[in-house]
């Protein structure tokens, strides 16, 4: 078990864990776990980590088939510019491996935000802390257990 699929046992959380074999040549996680899970990827969430100017860090999810937009999230977030946080120091506060970070059960708990394109949907896939595992729960629940606010932050073509 991993500290995301703990936490989600032991908050009594509405959810299901789907695991499938992960190709590492996949170009890309996200994509691979929609297509063998056979949903479509709209609903399947990635767990991206942001720095701000002070390097403090803060999590984005946002869907698999999109691009994060960072101005929208450093906006929701209330800071004025956000990048990509450098991956050794993603791993280290989360304690979990590229592609296989889990919002749910990190060392430490970040700032959340997560694509209000979530609540279109009655359930949610994201990272079960490993690459190959996956946890299915409502939206509302992931982000109240994670105290995260929902906002539009996917970059729109």
């Amino acid at each position: 078990m991993t500290p995301a699929i703990n936490l989600a046992k032991s908050l009594g959380l509405n959810y299901q864990v789907h695991e499938y074999s992960h190709d590492s040549s996949a170009a890309s996680y996200g994509e691979e776990a929609a297509d063998k899970l056979g949903v479509p990827p709209e609903q399947v969430f990635k767990t991206l980590v942001v720095s701000d100017e002070a390097a403090k860090l803060a999590v984005a999810i946002v869907p698999v088939c999109s691009q994060l937009n960072l101005k929208k999230v450093a906006k929701a977030l209330g800071c004025k510019k956000v990048q990509m946080a450098d991956p050794k120091a993603v791993e280290r506060s989360t304690g979990y491996v590229l592609g296989g970070v889990s919002p749910l059960g990190q060392k430490k708990r970040l700032p959340t935000v997560i694509d209000a394109s979530a609540e279109l949907s009655a359930t949610i896939y994201i990272s079960g802390g490993k690459r190959g595992l996956e946890i299915e729960l409502p939206a509302a629940q992931l982000a109240k257990t994670l105290q995260a606010q929902f906002a539009d932050i996917q970059e729109t073509h």
